[in-house]
């Protein structure tokens, strides 16, 4: 459960079209907004992973994007940003590939538990659905 405070982090397209997995679970429930793909939405922040074609984006413009977000995460430590496993649905990366991206962000990140082995014990961590 997310705090009062909370921010439903999600993987998107840079067209802003939430049609499946946590980018419809943000539409739906975290007030993101039809057509942005990138940024504050509600009580929700996307991260692009996809293009404006739903094709996956190469991982260096995955990580321009989520180094955007470490800077406002960062800025923003009245919130706590839920970060669910962006990239690692639909746009077809691997934790592997994904989650190290987010190494030394501020402690106001919390991810999911599966990223544990890649963050290390130094974040909060959550389990199952926001």
């Amino acid at each position: 459960m997310m705090k009062e405070n909370g921010i439903f982090v999600f993987g998107s397209n840079t067209a802003g079209i939430h049609g499946a997995g946590a980018a419809r679970t943000a539409l739906n429930q975290y007030g993101a907004k039809y057509g942005m793909g990138f940024g504050p939405q509600g009580k929700s922040f996307a991260i692009p992973t996809k293009n404006s074609k739903i094709q996956t984006l190469p991982l260096k413009d995955v990580r321009f994007y989520v180094n955007l977000f470490l800077l406002t995460a960062k800025k923003f430590q009245d919130k706590t940003f839920y970060v669910t496993k962006i990239g690692c649905g639909l746009a077809g990366y691997t934790d592997e590939e994904i989650a190290p991206m987010f190494e030394g962000a501020s402690t106001n990140c919390i991810f999911d538990v599966s990223w544990k082995p890649y963050l290390g014990d130094e974040y909060e961590y959550f389990e199952g659905n926001l």
